[in-house]
């Protein structure tokens, strides 16, 4: 049986604080990990519809995104695409109605994969800055570690670099904190 098409889709403006969470753990995982071959790594930026193409042609699409939904700052927030459609209303992640348009989509052409989002509560994603917030700087190993579990869950698997290290990660800028050590599945 040929194992799932897993896409890991990082989401925002890297311009605008925590708002850029989802593209900075993108680039934290693809400088830090090695991933099976049915695992693809996308910095979605701000793309939108755009983003049609790739998510059809995935299985499982797991999206990192700053997710605003009335918590604490820094709270972790894991939503399914099936509640995402049904609490569109409150617009919880900074991309959602973008995320829901496309899916929707992908449905239509028949194509529409299993998709999970997850994310941290952002503290300020008001112009301009290129850092996350303390708050949200502080979960990113913690959400890195779910959306590596999560990987694991749809069939794929990963492994740390050879000779990289959380400090030398963070001398590229993908580190917010201790990536937590030697992982493999």
């Amino acid at each position: 049986m040929k194992p799932q098409r897993i896409l890991v889709l990082g989401v925002g403006n890297v311009l605008l604080k925590d708002e850029g969470l989802g593209v900075h753990l993108v680039h934290r995982l693809q400088a830090s990990y090695e991933f099976s071959d049915n695992v693809e790594l996308l910095d979605g930026g701000t793309l939108g519809l755009r983003l049609l193409d790739p998510i059809t042609q995935a299985d499982h699409v797991i999206v990192i995104d700053a997710v605003q939904n009335g918590a604490e700052p820094g709270t972790i927030h894991k939503i399914s695409a099936e509640m995402l459609s049904k609490k569109v209303a409150f617009k919880n992640s900074i991309h959602q109605l973008d995320l829901v348009e496309t899916l929707a989509y992908a449905e239509v052409l028949g194509r529409r994969p299993t998709c999970v989002i997850l994310g941290i509560e952002p503290l300020d994603i008001a112009p301009w800055g290129t850092s996350l917030t303390p708050p949200v700087a502080a979960k990113v190993e913690a959400l890195e570690a779910l959306v590596l579990e999560e990987i694991h869950q749809a069939g794929g698997s990963w492994a740390l670099k050879a000779g990289e290290s959380p400090e030398a990660c963070e001398a590229k800028g993908y580190v917010f904190g201790d990536s937590g050590g030697n992982h493999r599945h």
